[in-house]
């Protein structure tokens, strides 16, 4: 598996901004993070488990893909604050979390299975079932 960014620029790391154009001509970029969410993956007789920290990403905001065998999760983390607040201090930015990886030959792409639970990402990633021996008869003729 490798991490590949491919969205929003494939140059940028973890921390990074970008510069977004807006659709209107008149509003400036919006600069925005791109972040490498942090991720354990465990083998079990079944299959893989994949588990993401993707903190601030709502299932609104979450889009997993799988296309020539690469696995690509993206999620949006968009700016809370509270009506009325004044910023005094920032840690937590608007922005995007990217990952990507590519898939083994023996991962089972139509029974991939996911669920978000209190931000965390849990990918379940099943074994292609291996084919059973079986006994061949043989007729006469």
């Amino acid at each position: 598996m490798t991490n590949e960014l491919s969205r929003p620029n494939p140059d940028q790391q973890s921390g990074d901004t970008e510069q977004r154009s807006s659709r209107e001509a008149n509003t400036p970029p919006v600069e925005r993070y791109v972040f490498t969410p942090p991720i354990d993956i465990h083998e079990t007789d079944d299959g893989l488990i994949l588990r993401a920290d993707l903190a601030g990403v709502s299932l609104e905001t979450l889009e997993l893909q799988v296309q020539n065998n690469r696995l690509t999760l993206f999620g949006r983390v968009p700016q809370v604050a509270p009506e009325g607040a004044r910023l005094v201090h920032q840690e937590y930015h608007e922005g995007d979390y990217l990952r990507s990886f590519i898939l083994s030959d023996n991962v089972d792409h139509d029974r991939i299975s996911a669920k978000l639970t209190n931000g965390v990402l849990e990918v379940f990633l099943p074994h292609t079932p291996k084919s059973q021996p079986r006994k061949i008869q043989v007729c006469g003729s």
